[in-house]
């Protein structure tokens, strides 16, 4: 019998693109080219979309084997954008982020899963006013480039829902036909752009 012929009896990992593998290395996120939003049911009937203005994070990718990459994330909660500056102060309140006392809210993986394709999942620890539970991100590896100046880019998207209250968001106001103000399942939509460190 071949060699060809042989029913391997060991499922041996898929081949790692070599393109992918030459990514591996240390990245900082360029806040610039970067949205990390969020969408919040509103009355019951409409979406409130805001995003965060200040942050700085890290990542590693690890190319051959995607389970070593990581990534850090710090947000400056004062930094939160919906559109209307009223609204924007009633979150940074103690009804809601308690900028004051907690001014920063933080992200750092646990693990990373290469889903197949461009797809990946990466779980950690998200901190929002000293509460830390576990969230799960998925992404879409939006591809690599090299900038007009000279930078080595790589580009995700990603998104994950959660419920706010689990990390004690828990304002709300009733309506009078039924039902609340603010939704406690939020969407994060994430649009990630980050540069090679030299």
């Amino acid at each position: 019998m071949s060699i060809l012929g042989r029913k391997n009896t060991v499922e041996t990992p898929a081949a790692v693109n070599p393109e992918l593998a030459a990514l591996t290395g240390d990245y900082t996120i360029d806040a610039a080219h970067t949205t990390l939003g969020f969408v919040a049911r509103h009355a019951m009937v409409t979406n409130v979309k805001g995003k965060f203005l200040d942050f700085s994070g890290s990542l590693h990718l690890d190319g051959s084997d995607p389970s070593l990459s990581t990534a850090s994330l710090d947000v400056k909660m004062d930094s939160i954008d919906t559109g209307s500056a009223d609204r924007d102060g009633h979150l940074k309140s103690s009804d809601f982020f308690k900028t004051d006392e907690f001014p920063t809210m933080t992200f750092r993986s646990t693990k990373a899963e290469a889903l197949g394709g461009d797809d990946y999942r990466i779980t950690g620890d998200l901190e929002i006013l000293g509460t830390t539970k576990p969230i799960t991100i998925d992404l879409e590896f939006n591809g690599a480039a090299k900038d007009p100046f000279g930078n080595e880019r790589v580009g995700f998207e990603g998104k994950a829902e959660i419920l706010r209250s689990e990390w004690g968001l828990t304002w709300n106001a009733a309506l009078e036909t039924g039902g609340v103000l603010v939704s406690d399942k939020i969407k994060l939509n994430f649009d990630i752009s980050a540069i090679r460190n030299a």
